[in-house]
């Protein structure tokens, strides 16, 4: 009797337990603009630079490394720190209106 309570009582613990932990989320922002699929994988905004936006996009489902995003200046900088304006209707164009909203 003792040990039949035990094993229901550890079930119990072991289920609600396992509930208890969640796993990360995988939330990518997806749009379709110009015939292009264009994800957000990862965005993060600067600190220092609160118009700027770090983020990691896939276009087509080819990820481009990390670029910088001022959503000020509609400027986009590459990882060998050339920088490029906007494409009309681009990446940096949805990625400021999305924050920004």
């Amino acid at each position: 009797m003792f040990l039949t309570r035990l094993k229901s009582i550890y079930l119990v613990l072991v289920l609600s337990l396992s509930f208890a932990v969640a796993l990360p989320a995988q939330a990518f922002t997806c749009r379709n603009l110009n015939n292009h699929s264009i994800c957000i994988i990862n965005i993060k905004r600067s600190a220092k630079y609160h118009w700027e936006y770090r983020a990691d996009v896939s276009v087509d489902g080819v990820k481009r490394p990390t670029e910088v995003y001022n959503c000020r200046d509609r400027l986009r900088v590459r990882k060998d720190r050339t920088i490029v304006p906007f494409d009309s209707n681009g990446v940096g164009e949805l990625i400021c209106n999305l924050i920004d909203k």
